[in-house]
């Protein structure tokens, strides 16, 4: 198992795992992502923030980084951070625990790049996604209601977000 950066090669499947991931949503849950614009996920892989983890060649996962993130996370933006989005697993590799491998990468990642934070959201409604992240080892540091923004994708519009962070020593 590895992470590595995705290429535009893995358009296709990086769309189709966010597909799934919405599938599984609606599935679940009535909190459900509306989409991501494939121009935006383009521009993401060209600025080399799209990852997949890979087991046995496969993309068993894929994830976003950002390193900033103002709509969310207001005047603590000005902290050096990484911020992971959009974890998406593949069906065929649910339960392997993803979560915690990209947050040991995350971490490992900031270490390297001399980032003080690790930080990520999700619903504030998401019992079972704030456990997994608290035993990945997140601290839950708060909730932020989002208002219709143009530079968020659609998504957190109109949503109450739970915030988590890891400190970087």
């Amino acid at each position: 198992m590895e992470i590595i950066r995705a290429t535009i090669d893995d358009l296709d499947t990086l769309m189709g795992l966010y597909d799934s991931a919405i599938a599984h949503q609606q599935a679940v849950s009535n909190l459900v992502w509306k989409g991501f614009d494939r121009n935006m996920v383009i521009n993401e892989i060209e600025e080399g923030r799209q990852w997949k983890v890979v087991v046995d060649g496969e993309a068993a996962c894929v994830f976003m980084i950002a390193y900033n993130d103002p709509a969310i996370w207001d005047e603590k933006d000005a902290d050096s951070a990484i911020y992971v989005h959009r974890i998406s697993t593949n069906p065929n590799f649910r339960g392997r625990g993803f979560v915690k491998f990209i947050t040991d990468w995350s971490i490992d990642f900031a270490k390297t790049n001399q980032i003080d934070f690790v930080r990520l959201d999700t619903w504030q409604d998401n019992a079972k996604l704030h456990q997994i992240y608290k035993n990945a080892g997140y601290t839950y540091v708060g909730i932020k209601e989002i208002t219709p923004q143009a530079n968020l994708p659609k998504h957190y519009w109109g949503v109450t977000l739970g915030l988590f962070e890891i400190k970087i020593a």
